[in-house]
């Protein structure tokens, strides 16, 4: 799998959807169970209620036999006393044996429908917690966080995990009480058969167990290998169908077919002898199992013989046999669920226990002031500002700039200087190592974030737009803005005539990633949201740069329009857009090499001179 798939969240090496493989284990399976419990503490009546009903429900199915039983040897005794001449078959009594036999099968099913209910609500109730914690722990997540995980191992874990966690959850304890309940009724009413019969069947159970134990232990790895190739072919399928046009353009698909089949190969290896191998232990366990069969219908015949038991108990402790093996499978499975359920939970144990970003801050009367909106004027102050991403790697060492109310700040450099660094300084993405960032006069540090966030409005290079309709993407500057707020600011945007052309207008959804519209027209809508905003800073990242040039020159001029009284802080590439900017920081490497207006950095002739040349001698020689 390419780095590229891995950063965009691709398929990851343990599935197709990024879930765990069978058998993965947690690092701490009984910490993690035990976090698991607590959190299950709040619906132990519910618990209570499944562990009985499961129990009430096996032990009714486990009582019927033996009540069959009953109705059989009345048919064997009937039949017996009809060919002697002595009697006949007493169907009345038959009739209420079955009558009864009935009855304890509704009452099992009735309660097994009532404990699956139970259950099924608790680990949904389960999963819908974490899913709205996880939700709540995103908004409180540092951004140092996301920029260092994969949009896939985010999603994960409010996807498969959580999902592993409910379905493996539900159905392991259910499983579990079923199947001790079985094992321990079935036992009591074999040994209340016949306690010679019991041991017969019980010697077969560790041949039949070490059989097992072998196949499992021979077919694991294959599973693995399964599993990690299945990963792997999804992730080159996923990069040849996002990358379909590369390929063709540089004749790869040859290549790419090559290396597919190798993965595929190597997929099918794998998957058969995995599904072969556990294949066989259905096929030993009947073989096994008719073993014990035999040997119990032949010991059972000879008690019959002697009057020990009775003919229908044979046929009773022999459907008890058939059924006793089913449990001591199910335990085994249900530990490989429990590893399951404590792997996933451990994976969101881990992500609801990330640090978390300080959001608040104890505010003096002067912060309160600087927060209140009728008080915000939008100066921002850069106080001898050091940062590095890493305490050892330091990139801005010492920067100071004044910006006064409604100037405009122009942020230029090649690409990876370290420009949306100053930006994520400025939101509290990030805090500065030392020195002060301040707005209104307080340090930025002083503000709850939320607060301090409310005096910016971004528009970025990449647009963000989500699935609903042009107004609501565009009222998500300001949610209480009124219908007639929102077309004004298409229009100071220059969008309005374009929406009025699509169908349905304002009204017109947008689809997944607002496809069908084009990059420009997003540009246009998200400055459109920042208009609306209101806010008296503006963040402007390459905000014309997918518009065309007559479209640029319309946004271009209502963007002064609104930077009119506002601090605004550019970042531009093309630096003929900011040629008129009141302050203009130059940054190389991570740093602030030059800062001041455009005229006076041209008279300098240092490297901003050097950046402006440069670029319109590349526009003349084209």
């Amino acid at each position: 799998m390419s780095e590229k798939n891995r950063r965009q969240g691709g398929p990851r090496p343990h599935g197709p959807h990024g879930g765990m493989m069978p058998g993965e284990k947690a690092k701490d399976f009984k910490g993690t169970f035990a976090k698991l419990l607590r959190y299950m503490g709040r619906y132990k009546l519910a618990l209570i209620a499944v562990m009985i009903f499961a129990a009430g429900s096996t032990v009714f199915m486990i009582i019927g036999p033996k009540v069959l039983a009953k109705a059989t040897t009345e048919l064997f005794n009937g039949m017996m006393a009809k060919f002697a001449g002595t009697g006949g078959i007493d169907f009345g009594r038959i009739g209420q044996i079955l009558i009864l036999l009935l009855a304890l099968y509704g009452v099992s099913a009735l309660l097994s429908f009532v404990q699956g209910l139970v259950m099924t609500e608790v680990s949904q109730k389960l999963c819908y917690r974490f899913r709205r914690e996880i939700s709540e722990k995103i908004n409180r997540m540092p951004m140092a966080y996301f920029e260092s995980r994969t949009v896939g191992e985010i999603l994960s874990r409010i996807t498969n995990d959580v999902d592993t966690l409910g379905q493996s959850l539900g159905q392991s304890i259910t499983t579990l009480i079923t199947s001790v309940a079985s094992i321990v009724g079935i036992l009591i009413m074999m040994l209340s058969i016949s306690p010679l019969m019991t041991l017969i069947a019980l010697v077969i159970l560790p041949v039949s167990g070490g059989l097992i134990g072998v196949v499992i232990k021979h077919s694991q790895k294959f599973f693995v290998d399964q599993q990690n190739y299945l990963g792997k072919i999804n992730g080159q399928i996923e990069e040849v169908y996002s990358g379909q046009n590369i390929i063709k353009a540089f004749n790869r698909e040859d290549a790419v077919l090559e290396e597919f089949g190798e993965t595929n190969r190597v997929l099918y290896q794998s998957a058969w002898k995995s599904q072969f191998i556990s294949g066989m232990m259905q096929p030993i366990m009947m073989f096994v199992g008719n073993l014990g069969y035999v040997a119990v219908a032949v010991s059972g015949s000879m008690l019959a013989i002697k009057g020990v038991i009775e003919v229908g108990e044979i046929q009773a402790f022999i459907q008890y046999v058939k059924n006793f093996t089913q449990p001591i499978t199910q335990v085994a499975q249900v530990s490989n669920m429990f590893q399951s359920t404590a792997a996933a939970a451990e994976r969101v144990f881990e992500f609801l226990e990330e640090p978390e970003e300080d959001v608040t801050a104890e505010k003096t009367d002067e912060v309160k002031d600087a927060c209140s909106s009728e008080k915000k004027q939008g100066a921002v102050s850069f106080e001898h500002v050091k940062f590095g991403y890493q305490p050892d790697k330091v990139i801005i060492h010492d920067f100071s700039c004044e910006v006064k109310p409604g100037q405009t700040v122009a942020i230029v450099g090649p690409t990876g200087a370290g420009k949306t660094t100053m930006v994520k300084l400025l939101m509290r993405f990030y805090d500065v190592n030392s020195g002060a960032i301040r707005v209104d006069g307080q340090d930025v540090r002083n503000f709850n974030r939320s607060e301090l966030r409310e005096n910016f409005g971004m528009v970025l290079q990449d647009t963000w737009l989500f699935h609903g309709t042009i107004m609501e993407n565009i009222r998500y500057g300001r949610l209480e803005a009124t219908d007639e707020e929102v077309i004004a600011a298409a229009k100071a945007a220059h969008v309005h005539r374009f929406i009025q052309t699509l169908p349905g207008g304002y009204q017109m959804e947008l689809g997944e990633d607002a496809s069908n519209v084009s990059q420009g027209q997003k540009q246009l809508l998200t400055i459109a949201r920042a208009i609306l905003a209101d806010n008296p800073i503006l963040i402007l990242d390459e905000a014309t740069s997918s518009v065309d040039t007559r479209t640029e020159i319309r946004i271009q001029k209502a963007m002064n329009n609104l930077m009119k009284g506002r601090t605004s802080f550019v970042i531009a590439h093309r630096l003929s857009t900011i040629r008129d900017a009141d302050v203009i920081l130059v940054m190389k490497d991570g740093d602030i090499v030059e800062q001041g207006s455009h005229d006076r950095l041209m008279e300098q002739g240092g490297f901003y001179a050097e950046l402006y040349n440069a670029q319109f001698e590349g526009q003349s020689a084209v």
